[in-house]
């Protein structure tokens, strides 16, 4: 697949997890692809109290490590009710963290000014971040 095809496949992927999830009302759904190409989806996990929720993208993290596998894209995509239209969140500083975990290579879906679906690596999303102070290969007993 191209990166395009890759792209739009996932965005397809979380679209229509949001619609089978959430077929009224808000919806949201991410969607993680793995080196070997799976993908592993996710929905925010709902609970009444607000202080332990988790991110969307979470659940679809969380199976990529347990198997093993190498993320290599990551996409968050959300609508405001069945009537709005699909909207690209970019990763939060927590999950931006999380997803360092496979290295700055990452590609996010970022949220862009005129909607178009657009993917940068964390590397652009963070130029500045932590890591930078350590070498590669300290780094490494994390998990790169």
């Amino acid at each position: 697949m191209t990166e395009q095809e890759i792209e739009r496949d996932m965005y397809a992927r979380a679209v229509a997890l949001i619609e089978e999830r959430y077929p009224t009302g808000w919806g949201g759904a991410a969607v993680l692809r793995a080196e070997d190409g799976r993908c592993f989806t996710s929905v925010a996990l709902e609970n009444a109290n607000s202080s332990v929720l988790l991110c969307i993208e979470v659940g679809a993290m969380c199976e990529a490590h347990k198997y093993n596998v190498k993320a290599t894209h990551c996409l968050c995509v959300v609508r405001d009710d069945e009537h709005g239209p699909f909207k690209v969140l970019s990763p939060c500083g927590v999950c931006q963290e999380r997803l360092r975990y496979w290295g700055a290579e990452v590609k996010v879906g970022v949220t862009t000014p005129d909607g178009a679906l657009r993917f940068v690596p964390l590397g652009e999303l963070q130029p500045y971040h932590w890591t930078a102070a350590y070498p590669e290969e300290e780094l490494e007993r994390f998990g790169r």
